[in-house]
């Protein structure tokens, strides 16, 4: 049986759907976490604040959300706590995944998205131009090569 680096208490786990996934801005927040796979999640809808995504509530939502599971240890859990803001800006609630895992995830308000932009898509691909940080490039295009300097001139 494979022992788990953050010991007895590593066996939280988190959904993920925001700024947390891989290659996202805030990744390195959970990467040492046990990445277990990408899942989803239904019965939330999923809107876009710019910045970062946020979740909430709703039943008659057309697509489910994607996102990423982590098994997490209690410590990083608090710091997620931090991180989201909860309970202030997102609540930390137990949900059910389509596959049946049990898993934590950050769900806001539906007052907090009135006036913000839903993905119909139910997967955030990162923040739109307008809110990325300078120099910050986009999530998803590749990145071009290098230039090396022609030495020929």
């Amino acid at each position: 049986m494979k022992r788990l680096k953050y010991g007895d208490d590593f066996n939280t786990l988190v959904f993920v759907y925001g700024s947390l996934k891989r290659g996202m801005a805030h990744h390195q927040l959970i990467e040492e976490a046990v990445w277990i796979g990408e899942g989803s999640i239904a019965a939330l809808a999923l809107y876009d604040l710019g910045p970062f995504p946020m979740a909430v509530a709703d039943s008659s939502a057309s697509l489910p959300i994607q996102g990423e599971l982590y098994q997490v240890s209690a410590e990083l859990l608090q710091q997620l706590d931090r991180f989201e803001g909860s309970p202030r800006l997102y609540e930390r609630q137990r949900q059910v995944l389509m596959d049946g895992r049990i898993a934590w995830v950050y769900v806001g308000q539906a007052r907090q998205v009135r006036h913000a932009t839903l993905i119909r898509s139910g997967c955030w691909q990162g923040p739109q131009p307008r809110f990325r940080r300078r120099n910050q490039p986009p999530t998803s295009a590749p990145q071009p090569p290098a230039l090396r300097p022609d030495k020929t001139h």
